[in-house]
C-alpha cells in the first residue's frame, strides 16, 4: 500500500514504551511517517524514539497534548513538502493519532483509518474492545459525553480516547485545538458542529491504565478542568 497515513505520538516521560509504539506504529499499513513529540520529558523519551525509527522533535518544556499534536501535524505537512523517504510521500496524508502507552498493540489501530480513506468519515474515534474499567470512577468520561451530547445531539461510547485519525482538511478545521485535557473534548464538538462525520471503530487496542492513588486521583482532577474548560468555552 502507497504510504499515506502520518503517524502522530505525543509522549511525556514514556521512555518504558515509547519505543515498542513506535515500532508498532510503523508497521501499520500505509503509515511511512512517525512522528514522536517529546513533549518536555526528563527521561530518555526521545532518544528511545529516535532509537527506534520515529522522527523526533522535542518541546523544551511541557506545553501540553494539543501543542504536541499540532508540532507533529506540522512536521509532518514539513516532511510531504520536501518529499519524505517514499514514493508517494508527497501525497498529503491522513493524520493517526497514538498515545505513547500503547505499546505494541498500537499495531492494531490500522482499522481507525479505513473509514477516512474511503471518505466516509471525516474523524474516527477508536473504542478499545477491551472495556474492563481499570481504576476510576467514570467521572471524568461522563462529563465529556454529556458534555459532548448536549452541543451536538450525539454522545460517543469513549469520548476521550486520544486514538483519532482524521483528515487534513478536518484537523485544520479545528484549530486551534483545546489546550490541556479538553482536547478530545472541544474537537469532537468543533467538527460536529462544521458538519463533519465521525465514526467510531472497535479496535484491540490496550495503554497503561491510571490507579487510584493519589497521583491518579490529582491526574483526573485535571482532566476534569480540562474538559470543563472546553465545554464551557463551546456553551
Amino acid at each position: 500500500m502507497p504510504g499515506d497515513l502520518g503517524v502522530v505520538i505525543p509522549a511525556r516521560n514514556e521512555a518504558d514504551r515509547v519505543g515498542a509504539t513506535v515500532l508498532a506504529a510503523a508497521s501499520i499499513p500505509g503509515a511511512d511517517i512517525v512522528v514522536v513529540v517529546d513533549d518536555g520529558s526528563t527521561d530518555g523519551t526521545a532518544a528511545v524514539a529516535e532509537a527506534a525509527g520515529a522522527r523526533v522533535v522535542r518541546h523544551a518544556r511541557n506545553r501540553g497534548k494539543a501543542a504536541a499534536l499540532e508540532t507533529g501535524a506540522e512536521i509532518i505537512r514539513l516532511l510531504e513538502s520536501v518529499g519524505a523517504p517514499g514514493p508517494d510521500a508527497a501525497v498529503p496524508h491522513y493524520l493517526l493519532f497514538l498515545d505513547a502507552d500503547l505499546g505494541q498493540s498500537a499495531a492494531a489501530a490500522g482499522p481507525l483509518a479505513e473509514p477516512v480513506r474511503q471518505g466516509t468519515a471525516d474523524m474516527t474515534i477508536a473504542v478499545f474492545s477491551d472495556r474492563v474499567r481499570r481504576g476510576g470512577f467514570g467521572v471524568v468520561t461522563a462529563a465529556s459525553g454529556s458534555g459532548i451530547a448536549r452541543a451536538t445531539g450525539w454522545r460517543p461510547a469513549q469520548p476521550l480516547n486520544g486514538q483519532r485519525c482524521l483528515t487534513r482538511a478536518a484537523f485544520e478545521a479545528a484549530l486551534p485545538l483545546a489546550p490541556g485535557w479538553g482536547i478530545e473534548t472541544g474537537l469532537t464538538i468543533d467538527l460536529l458542529r462544521q458538519g463533519m462525520r465521525i465514526t467510531e471503530v472497535e479496535v484491540p487496542l490496550a495503554h497503561r491504565a491510571t490507579g487510584n492513588d493519589w497521583r491518579s486521583q490529582l491526574h483526573r482532577a485535571r482532566q476534569l478542568v480540562g474538559v470543563a474548560r472546553a465545554l464551557a468555552v463551546r456553551r
